[in-house]
């Protein structure tokens, strides 16, 4: 782990830890005692897609480790300018989705909000990457044409909160948000998408639980969180004061390369994620994104590592494995084969 980090952030709010969250790829490497050889090439990648990590994230990472599960995910490195057939801007066509701007509707009964078009920390496989989210930033006058919508589609039953990242509005606009979706009645459940519990867990305050949880609608917070090295004391507390208020917890993952492919990995989340009350949901194969092409897993082996944990965990921590295709009418789940012989679990050191 790194010392002497530039913000403490035991004490620290969350707005503070955000706007001092860490931009510069030469900052990242010195800070984590990096090579410099390896500048040119991070700060090419993050010319077309910017580095930014908070300082809690930042602080679990291993000095001097290339090899960080938790600095994979969001060093830019030059593979990423290397165009692969079948990467493309929008892998999930969303933008043939968005409905109008702040809305897309992908699935029956229930729809997203762009409720904030930035994020805590920039992962370098996100599939929403290169989405315009210029196009989705909403006016007073646009929001209410958002909730119009919600309100004149009577089967849509479910919001989910999206972004960018949905946490990183303010708790004003998410109270007032919420409470205008609860005025709708068709619609009976509210969902929250978020990386932000797990990079920066100091956003998970009292004001933001009475912003969420102040109505009718029951809530389900999804963590976006890939390594149990991404879980700590921090994260555990702010999953408490969830719990306590009502909201149902859940994870979905990302099989990533480098980060997580491995039993021991994923056993080592399940575990960790079980150990603070959040239930694994999906384990998404990695969605086909310009930049991203050096994540991903194949299918052959994903099928294989998801059987070997069938056999060495509780059903109810082991994720379902799925992918999401272009115009498909939900997540398509994809089986996976039981592993009857232990020596022959993938990837087990």
């Amino acid at each position: 782990m790194i010392h002497g980090s530039a913000v403490r952030v035991e004490s620290a709010n969350w707005q503070n830890i955000l706007a001092n969250s860490v931009t510069s790829p030469a900052e990242l490497l010195h800070r984590l005692q990096l090579e410099s050889s390896l500048l040119p090439a991070a700060l090419a990648a993050a010319d077309s897609f910017p580095l930014r990590v908070p300082e809690p994230y930042l602080n679990r990472m291993r000095s001097g480790d290339i090899h960080d599960p938790l600095l994979r995910q969001v060093l830019p490195i030059g593979e990423e300018l290397t165009e692969q057939p079948g990467y493309v801007l929008d892998p999930l066509g969303e933008q043939h989705t968005n409905a109008r701007p702040g809305i897309i509707h992908k699935y029956h009964g229930r729809l997203l909000l762009v409720v904030s078009s930035g994020c805590a920390v920039n992962c370098r496989y996100c599939f929403r990457r290169h989405f315009p989210y210029d196009d989705n930033n909403l006016s007073t006058s646009e929001w209410d044409d958002a909730l119009d919508y919600i309100r004149s589609d009577t089967s849509i039953s479910e919001v989910i909160y999206s972004g960018g990242d949905p946490l990183a509005a303010n708790d004003r606009r998410l109270a007032w948000l919420t409470r205008a979706i609860a005025a709708i009645p068709h619609v009976r459940r509210l969902r929250v998408h978020t990386r932000l519990p797990i990079v920066i867990p100091q956003r998970i305050t009292p004001e933001l639980i009475d912003a969420l949880c102040g109505t009718r609608l029951p809530v389900t917070m999804v963590w976006h969180c890939n390594h149990a090295a991404e879980l700590d004391a921090l994260t555990g507390d702010a999953a408490a004061r969830l719990r306590q208020a009502g909201v149902i917890l859940l994870n979905q993952a990302v099989l990533l390369r480098g980060v997580n492919d491995s039993v021991e990995a994923q056993q080592a989340l399940g575990e960790a994620l079980g150990d603070a009350g959040i239930l694994p949901y999906y384990l998404h194969l990695l969605d086909r994104v310009r930049g991203a092409s050096h994540f991903m897993v194949p299918d052959d082996e994903a099928r294989e590592l998801v059987g070997a944990l069938l056999t060495c965990m509780p059903g109810y921590l082991v994720p379902r494995l799925v992918r999401e295709v272009a115009g498909e009418p939900g997540k398509v789940p994809v089986s996976v084969e039981l592993m009857h012989d232990a020596s022959s679990k993938p990837n087990q050191a």
